[in-house]
This record gives structure tokens, C-alpha cells and sequence, in this order.
């Protein structure tokens, strides 16, 4: 199963071609994706016309929307963050922290294209969607 990144999919909506947009486009209708309650929260809140929000919400709707959190993350989450730290790699917002531990627990890949996921790859073994096939 795959988690995508509000940082995809905000690029996705926005047209833009890139890597992760065309890895988008292939897993589409073909692998499971799945979206956090709180990403798509982010895609969502950044529409500012009612009728691409709506048509944003509309494709989302396909996806299964999991709860990604919870009191077991929020410690691992900040257990990690350490672990990080002590590597020399600062995590610039809580909420990448989250996300990948998430999906370091669960099992899921990511696909994303925040650089703030790359030490959760090297370090502490959160699969990158884009490496799998």
C-alpha cells in the first residue's frame, strides 16, 4: 500500500510534471493508495475556488482515507525525531515526522517529494514509493 504526500498531490493538482506526479499518474487505478486524514486535510485547504476544491475532493474520495495518528505514533514520532537529531539531521515540521512514522510502523510506502522524508529512507527504514516497483 501506498501513502501519498500532500506535496504530490498539491503539485499534482497544480499540473506540474514531475517525477513524482508521473509515479502519481502510473499508480493510479492500479495500486492501492491510500491518504492520512490530516493530508488530505492540507491538499484540500489550499484550493481557493470552490469548484477545485470540490473536484480535488471528488478524486480523493476514491482513496481510502486512514488515520495515520495516534498516541503510539506521536511517541515513536518524537522518538525518531531524536533519533534524527542525534545523526545530525533536523526535521523541519512535525507533521513530515508524523506522516513517515506512520508509515515506518504500518508498513506503507511514501510517495513524496519533501526533501524532509529522505533521512526517514537513509536512517530509519521508511520505504520511498519511487524505488519500488
Amino acid at each position: 500500500m501506498i501513502v501519498v504526500d500532500s506535496s504530490v498531490w498539491i503539485d499534482y493538482f497544480r499540473g506540474n510534471q514531475t517525477l513524482q506526479t508521473e509515479r502519481l499518474d502510473d499508480f493510479l487505478g492500479k495500486d492501492i493508495l491510500l491518504t492520512g486524514d490530516l493530508i488530505l486535510a492540507e491538499v484540500l485547504q489550499g484550493f481557493s475556488s470552490e469548484k477545485a476544491f470540490n473536484d480535488a475532493k471528488r478524486l480523493m474520495s476514491y482513496l481510502d482515507v486512514v488515520d495515520l495518528f495516534g498516541k503510539d505514533v506521536a511517541i515513536q514520532s518524537a522518538r525518531n525525531f531524536r533519533l534524527l537529531r542525534a545523526q545530525g539531521v533536523t526535521i523541519r515540521k512535525t507533521m513530515d515526522t508524523l506522516i513517515a512514522t506512520a508509515c515506518i510502523e504500518r508498513n506503507y510506502a511514501l510517495l513524496y517529494s519533501d526533501r524532509d522524508f529522505e533521512p526517514f529512507v537513509q536512517y530509519l527504514g521508511l520505504r520511498s514509493a519511487l524505488t519500488e516497483q
